[in-house]
C-alpha cells in the first residue's frame, strides 16, 4: 500500500466556529480511527533517539474542507452509497445532547431528512474520496 493510494478527507459546514470545527473533527477521527481496516495506521509506535515513544498516525493524507451545509447533507449521502467509503457524519444532535444515551435517543427521533449536519470525514481509495470531495475548499481560521 503506498501513501497516494487512500485519503481521509474531512469536511466542515462552512458556518461552522472554529471550537466547534475542531471538536467535529476530533470526535469523527475517533470514530475513523475504531472502524477503519488496519491499514490506515503507519507504524503503531514510533521510538525517538532517546528511546521515547510516540503514537504513530495514519499513514495516508489527510486534508479538512470545507462546504455549505446544503451541499455537504448530498455528498453525506453520495458517500454513503459507495461501500468502499468509510463515512463519519456528525449531526447537529451531537453538538446538543451531553451523554450516549440522549444522542442516541435525539438521532432515533429525527428523520434522515430532518438532520442537519455540522462535519463528515471520508476514508478511502483516493479516487472515490476525491470523487465526493474533489471540488471542496480547504478549510482555514479565519
Amino acid at each position: 500500500m503506498k501513501y497516494e493510494d487512500k485519503k481521509i478527507v474531512g469536511i466542515i459546514a462552512t458556518d461552522v466556529e472554529a471550537s466547534v470545527a475542531l471538536n467535529v473533527i476530533g470526535h469523527l477521527s475517533i470514530a475513523v480511527g475504531k472502524y477503519s481496516s488496519k491499514e490506515i495506521m503507519g507504524k503503531s509506535v514510533l521510538i525517538d533517539k532517546s528511546n521515547g515513544t510516540h503514537l504513530g498516525i495514519s499513514q495516508f493524507p489527510f486534508i479538512i474542507t470545507k462546504v455549505r451545509k446544503s451541499k455537504l447533507k448530498e455528498k453525506i449521502q453520495k458517500a454513503k452509497q459507495n461501500p468502499n467509503l468509510l463515512v463519519a457524519d456528525y449531526p447537529k444532535e451531537m453538538l446538543e445532547t451531553r451523554t450516549d444515551e440522549e444522542l442516541v435517543d435525539a438521532i432515533a427521533n429525527r428523520e434522515n431528512n430532518e438532520l442537519e449536519y455540522l462535519g463528515a470525514i471520508l476514508y478511502g481509495d483516493i479516487k472515490d474520496v476525491n470523487e465526493i470531495t474533489g471540488k471542496f475548499q480547504l478549510w482555514k481560521i479565519e
